[in-house]
């Protein structure tokens, strides 16, 4: 028999395209994500996917206490949600700096800390903090092979780590170390080479120990290592795309028991040849940097092949006959929530098969009032 928990039965009252959220589904997630660890104290999500804050309240109450962001604006969505505790997984450079401030002058019951990976930076953020007789908490982003940011475990991420405990505006806590690029399918393979990176990550905090550094804090991961630095001790873990999962991550992280639950709806607007299909499910709806065959995966349609993409509009070509009508409603996972749910200024709960509210995507915005 089909599962068809994503079924709306108002469906006919939600305009399309449409970001839908089963919070039941959530729950679980929520709850899954608990399980990973000994202690919910070592989670710090990040907020990334979601943006929103009914769903920071959830975690709440469900216990988690620190949260992890890339932006301001999901920076000051955290704190209007009550978190107390938020990182800027960021090294804010120019005006951030600036917005920073007047995020920590705005927002005085929530602590706010941020990345930084060299001094001049580092020094910069100093010289703000000081302007404004406070002291902020800062991590040294590592880069254990992504090469995106931060500064690789050695002599001198030790030597910028000692050289910032020494001013009045910074207080180094520890190290921020993401692992993006370690997502292999084998999980057996992704545990090894998670391991040998966070050698160096290990090395260095006891080095740093070694020079009377406070016991750092290591905050570690995304959501493919999640479950191997959740088996560490004293690690921090910031998964972020559990909240609410997606084709993507389904795919290739088969140890992962989470639930979709965020879904995107779009409608047959068109059959333009006796092949084809068109949905309302353009670039604006959709994640789209991904291959065209890995943007949305359908749970209510089988043998549907993405041939073309644009603003407001995806081909679909069908092999054989094909009952679909002008009108028929198509559930879709995205393969990429996080850029997906960004798109959306506002999204459809489903509570007991109806959408019964809105949420808005608070943090889709790059500003809110900082």
């Amino acid at each position: 028999m089909e599962d068809t928990w994503y079924k709306i039965d108002n469906i006919n009252e939600i305009d399309t395209p449409a970001l839908v959220i089963y919070p039941d589904r959530v729950l679980y997630n929520i709850e899954t994500m608990k399980s990973f660890v000994s202690d919910v104290s070592r989670l710090r999500p990040h907020v990334k996917t979601h943006k929103s804050s009914e769903i920071t309240k959830m975690l709440l109450e469900a216990g988690v206490s620190k949260f992890k962001c890339a932006t301001i604006a999901e920076a000051e969505m955290l704190a209007m949600a009550g978190a107390s505790d938020v990182l800027l997984a960021y090294q804010p450079i120019g005006p951030k700096v600036t917005r920073l401030v007047h995020l920590i002058e705005r927002y005085p019951s929530t602590t706010f800390s941020c990345l930084v990976d060299n001094e001049a930076s580092a020094l910069q953020i100093n010289e703000a903090m000081e302007s404004i007789h406070h002291c902020i908490p800062v991590y040294i982003d590592i880069n254990v092979g992504m090469n995106r940011t931060g500064i690789k475990p050695g002599p001198e991420a030790l030597e910028l780590y000692l050289k910032l405990s020494k001013e009045e505006g910074l207080l180094p806590m520890g190290l921020h170390v993401y692992d993006g690029h370690i997502r292999d399918t084998d999980i057996k393979e992704r545990i090894h080479r998670c391991d040998e990176a966070f050698k160096a990550v290990e090395k260095l905090k006891k080095d740093l120990v070694a020079k009377d550094a406070d016991d750092p804090i290591i905050i570690a991961g995304g959501t493919p290592t999640f479950p191997i630095h959740a088996k560490r001790k004293n690690v921090e873990c910031s998964p972020g795309t559990f909240i609410y999962w997606d084709r993507g991550y389904g795919d290739i992280l088969a140890e992962q028991p989470f639930h979709f639950a965020a879904l995107v709806v779009t409608r047959v607007i068109s059959k333009p040849t006796s092949s084809t299909v068109c949905i309302d499910l353009g670039h604006k709806s959709i994640a789209s940097e991904n291959a065209l065959v890995k943007r949305v995966f359908f749970l209510n349609a089988k043998g549907l092949e993405p041939i073309g993409h644009s603003e407001e509009h995806m081909i679909l070509k069908h092999s054989g006959e094909s009952d679909l009508k002008v009108g028929d409603v198509l559930y879709g996972v995205p393969y990429h929530i996080c850029p997906t749910c960004a798109l959306y200024s506002t999204a459809s709960i489903v509570l007991d098969g109806k959408v019964q509210e809105r949420w808005n995507i608070t943090a889709r915005n790059r500003e809110i009032n900082v």
